[in-house]
């Protein structure tokens, strides 16, 4: 597992201004969904990513098929998809963002040749980790199990 510092992530999360969220789900008990909505809600303009959802609306944004389609320019490209699927996604996201500074790969999604293009190109790569959990964590969110869990009840 990569260590990350605070530091790092923490610059990347204020720098961060708009998120193509990749492999995002239309199912609000998916993690991909929470997490696009959770940033959403945090300010965060999401772009999300599903050709299985293309034209849709999610979050008031309409789902685009692929990286390609997205208007303007993203900071950050979120993967929610198998390792073995992120090398394709690496190289659309570089040749269609010139600016884009952050490749995020959800917890469980690691692939070091792919990490290795990207970072050569000056973009910053964090693997098998969520933004969501990092946000909670740095900034006093985080509660039991990973989630914001609000009040808990003594009458469980």
């Amino acid at each position: 597992m990569v260590s990350y510092s605070d530091d790092l992530i923490r610059s990347i999360l204020s720098r961060t201004r708009r998120i193509a969220v990749v492999g995002v789900s239309m199912n609000p008990v998916r993690p991909s969904y929470y997490v696009a909505r959770y940033l959403d809600l945090k300010g965060y303009e999401v772009v999300p990513v599903n050709p299985g959802h293309a034209g849709e609306m999610l979050f008031g944004r309409k789902v685009v098929a692929s990286l390609s389609e997205i208007e303007g320019e993203v900071d950050m490209v979120d993967i929610f998809r198998r390792s073995d699927a992120v090398p394709p996604i690496v190289d659309e996201a570089l040749e269609r963002f010139a600016g884009l500074q952050t490749l995020w790969m959800q917890i469980g999604v690691t692939h070091a040749a792919a990490a290795a293009k990207a970072e050569a190109r000056g973009v910053t790569v964090v693997q098998d980790r969520c933004p969501k959990i990092e946000y909670q964590r740095l900034y006093g969110e985080l509660r039991m199990g990973g989630f914001a869990t609000g009040v808990i009840s003594s009458k469980l």
